[in-house]
């Protein structure tokens, strides 16, 4: 019981010292909690495993700029499909401005 009790003293402890630092989010409450970088690259890491990635420089930038459209469109509560059908509509949806409309009725 004594070695979990000076644990539990431990952890304390330590949120005494880090406090300031761990509180920092309430300061920033729009900031995400997770880390969504590395949930975002999460994806392509395991298609690429999966399929053993491609074989020409070329091959492997059009999967991986497809991967990021299709990433923001998703960020964005747009289809990939829709995206893509404007596109050849010639109508392409510019995803940039998008996500400035986005971060300005956020702010």
């Amino acid at each position: 019981m004594l070695g979990g009790l000076s644990q539990i003293t431990e952890v304390i402890r330590n949120f005494r010292d880090y406090r300031e630092e761990l509180l920092k989010a309430l300061d920033y409450p729009t900031v995400p909690l997770h880390n969504g970088s590395k949930q975002s690259v999460r994806e392509m890491v395991e298609r690429r495993d999966v399929s053993e990635s491609t074989h020409s420089e070329e091959g492997q930038k059009f999967r991986d700029g497809l991967a990021t459209v299709k990433q923001t469109c998703r960020k964005l509560g747009l289809s990939l499909y829709t995206f893509i059908l404007q596109h050849f509509r010639g109508k392409p949806l510019d995803l940039s401005d998008l996500v400035r409309q986005r971060y300005r009725s956020s702010s």
